[in-house]
C-alpha cells in the first residue's frame, strides 16, 4: 500500500504562487538627479566659455615667483601659528583644570578675550602696537626713582630696541593668529582631556607615576582622539585666515601677492579665482593629512593602555 497521494493545496495563509519582490520606483530622485546634471553643466559651460576667467593669463601668473613665494609665507605662517597655538593651548588648558583659582581664572580671561575679538582686529591691532610703545625695553623697574634716589646716573636698562624693527609685519600677524589659535586650542584641549576617564588617572598614580608623568603618556594620548578632528579643522580654518595678512599687511604673502597682480594688470576677477584654486590645493593636502592621522590616533589603536600604564610605572 503507498502512502497519501501528495497534495497540490497550498496550506493555509501561503499563497498560492511564489511572491515576485518588486523594488520601490522613487521617481523624484531621478528628477532631482536630472536637475543637478543640468546645473553642473550650465556651470561648466560658464567656466569655459565666460572670457571674465580668462584662464591663460590666470595659468601665467599664478605661478610667477612671487605668487610661489607667497604661498610658502602662507604655508609657514600656517605651521607656526598652529604650533605656537597648540603649544599655548596645552597650558591654557592645563591651568584651566588646575585647582588653583588664579590660574584658572586666567586662563578663563585669556581665552574670554581672544575668542571675543575678531582675528582681523586682532592682525590690525597688532600691527599697530608701535603707537603704543615705541620702543622696547629690558632692565630693572623704575630705575629713575631708585636710581635718583642712590645718588647713581644714567639708568638700568640692558636692552633696547625700535618696536617697528622687531614687531615686523609678519612678526605682528604671526603673534596676532597664534595668541588667537591658543584660545581656541584650549578649549579644544580641555575638552579632550576631560573626555579620559577619570579611573585611568587615579589607577596611574596609585602606581606611583608622577602628575606630569600621568598627563605625557596615559591623558594626553587618550585625549588625542577627541583632539585631533577639529585640530585638523583649525589648521584649514588656520591657512585660510593667513589672508588677513594682507591687512597688517604682509606684502609677501600670498592672497596680497595675487591682489597686487590684479590691481596691477587691471584683472581682478581672475586673480581672486587663482587665489580660490590655491587655497583649495593647499587645503586638500592638510585634509589627506588630517585623514592619515585620524587613522593613527582611532580608538581601537589603545588597546594596550593598561600596558601602558604598568610599563610608566615600571
Amino acid at each position: 500500500m503507498g502512502g497519501p497521494e501528495p497534495s497540490n493545496t497550498p496550506a493555509p495563509g501561503r499563497p498560492a504562487e511564489p511572491i515576485t519582490a518588486v523594488p520601490v520606483r522613487y521617481p523624484e530622485r531621478w528628477v532631482a538627479a536630472g536637475a543637478v546634471l543640468l546645473l553642473a553643466s550650465m556651470f561648466v559651460h560658464m567656466l569655459f566659455t565666460n572670457d571674465a576667467f580668462n584662464w591663460p593669463f590666470m595659468v601665467d601668473h599664478m605661478f610667477s615667483d612671487p605668487v610661489v613665494r607667497g604661498v610658502w609665507v602662507t604655508i609657514s605662517a600656517t605651521v607656526l601659528s598652529m604650533v605656537i597655538g597648540i603649544v599655548l593651548g596645552i597650558v591654557l588648558a592645563v591651568m584651566r583644570l588646575s585647582g588653583n583659582p588664579v590660574l584658572s581664572t586666567v586662563s578663563w580671561l585669556y581665552t574670554w578675550f581672544f575668542r571675543g575679538v575678531p582675528r582681523l582686529v586682532l592682525a590690525v591691532l597688532f600691527g599697530n602696537l608701535a603707537i603704543l610703545y615705541q620702543t622696547i625695553e629690558l632692565g630693572l623697574p623704575f630705575d629713575n626713582y631708585w636710581m635718583a634716589w642712590l645718588g647713581l646716573e644714567g639708568d638700568a636698562r640692558f636692552f633696547e630696541i625700535d618696536t617697528r624693527t622687531l614687531l615686523s609685519g609678519y612678526v605682528a600677524g604671526l603673534m596676532a593668529l597664534s595668541l588667537s589659535e591658543g584660545a581656541y586650542m584650549a578649549e579644544i584641549i580641555r575638552a579632550g582631556l576631560q573626555s579620559v576617564d577619570k579611573g585611568q588617572t587615579e589607577a596611574a598614580q596609585a602606581l606611583g607615576m608622577s602628575r606630569s608623568k600621568v598627563l605625557r603618556r596615559i591623558t594626553l594620548p587618550q585625549a588625542m582622539r577627541v583632539v585631533i578632528p577639529p585640530t585638523g579643522n583649525e589648521t584649514i580654518a588656520m591657512l585660510k585666515d593667513t589672508a588677513l595678512l594682507a591687512y597688517v599687511p604682509v606684502t609677501i604673502e600670498l592672497f596680497y601677492q595675487l591682489q597686487a597682480i590684479g590691481a596691477r594688470t587691471y584683472q581682478i576677477f581672475p586673480m581672486l579665482v587663482a587665489a580660490c584654486l590655491w587655497y583649495l590645493a593647499i587645503t586638500s593636502v592638510l585634509m589627506v593629512g588630517q585623514y592619515f592621522i585620524e587613522r593613527r590616533f582611532n580608538p581601537g589603536q589603545y588597546g594596550g593602555i593598561r600596558n601602558r600604564i604598568v610599563g610608566g610605572a615600571h
